[in-house]
C-alpha cells in the first residue's frame, strides 16, 4: 500500500531537547552532592519521573517537580531554600532554550513537503510545545500538528484516520522506539527510527521489533530514499 501520510516526532528528532535535561541534572546533582552520592541521587530522580508520569505526563514542568521531590527524599526535607530556588531556576533556564534543528531536517521535510501529508506530531507539556514548535522555523511545512499526551496504539490509529487514509497507508519517524516507532507499527503503520545520541531511560525500548514495517536510517537525509523504496514496491 503506497504512503500518503508522514508523521514526525519534535524532540530529538527534529530538534535539540534531551541534552538541556542531562545538563541541568547535572547541575542537579552538583546542588545535592553534600548529600548523597551522583549515582544514587540520578537513581531517586529516575523513579520519582517514572512515579510523576501518570499523574503529571512529560516535560520540563514535571521534570521539575520530580527533582524538587527527589531533593525532600534524599535529604529527608532537609534541603535548603535556596537550593529548591536554584532547581526551579533550572526549570526555568530549560524552558528558555531554544529549538535549535538538527541537521537534515529541514531539507528533509521540505523535500517530502507536497508530495505526502505531514503531521508533526509531539507530547508533552503544551506551552513548551508551542513554544519549541514555532522556534524552530519548521511548522509552515506541516499539515497538520498534534501535541498529544501520550503516543499511544490509539493516539497513532486516530490521527493517521484524522489526517490520512489510514495507519496502513502511513509512516511514523522519530528517535524513540518506545513511543515512536512500536505503537505506530502496531496501529498498522511503518515506522523508522532515527537513533539519537541521547535518549531518555524511560524511552528505551529492548525488544527486538520483527516486522517487515519497521525501518531503521542512521540520518534524516536517508529518509527520503527509504519511503521512495516502500512506495515502488507497494
Amino acid at each position: 500500500m503506497p504512503l500518503d501520510t508522514i508523521g514526525f516526532d519534535a524532540d530529538d528528532t527534529l530538534w535539540h531537547n534531551e541534552q538541556y535535561f542531562r545538563l541541568t541534572e547535572e547541575r542537579f546533582t552538583d546542588l545535592l552532592a553534600e548529600y548523597t552520592r551522583p549515582d544514587h541521587l540520578k537513581k531517586h530522580l529516575l523513579e520519582a519521573e517514572r512515579r510523576d508520569l501518570s499523574r503529571c505526563g512529560f516535560g520540563i514542568k514535571d521534570f521539575t517537580l520530580s527533582m524538587i521531590e527527589t531533593a525532600l527524599d534524599v535529604t529527608d526535607w532537609r534541603v535548603s531554600a535556596s537550593v529548591i530556588a536554584e532547581i526551579l531556576e533550572a526549570g526555568r533556564t530549560m524552558l528558555s532554550q531554544p529549538a535549535e534543528p538538527l541537521p537534515h531536517a529541514r531539507e528533509t521535510i521540505e523535500a517530502l513537503s507536497g508530495r505526502y501529508r505531514l503531521i508533526l506530531i509531539t507530547k508533552g507539556d503544551l506551552f513548551d510545545q508551542e513554544r519549541k514548535i514555532a522556534q524552530s522555523g519548521l511548522a509552515e511545512m506541516f499539515d497538520a500538528v498534534e501535541i498529544v499526551s501520550d503516543k499511544t496504539v490509539e493516539t497513532y490509529r486516530t490521527l493517521f484516520a484524522r489526517h490520512g487514509s489510514d495507519a496502513d497507508h502511513a509512516m511514523m519517524v522519530g528517535n524513540s522506539l518506545k513511543s515512536d516507532v512500536v505503537p505506530a507499527i502496531q496501529a498498522g503503520a511503518w515506522g523508522v527510527h532515527v537513533p539519537h545520541d541521547l535518549t531518555w531511560a524511560l524511552e528505551h525500548h529492548d525488544a527486538d521489533i520483527e516486522t517487515d514495517r519497521f525501518r531503521e536510517i542512521a540520518d534524516l537525509i536517508q529518509l527520503e530514499s527509504e519511503i521512495a523504496g516502500i512506495d515502488r514496491d507497494s
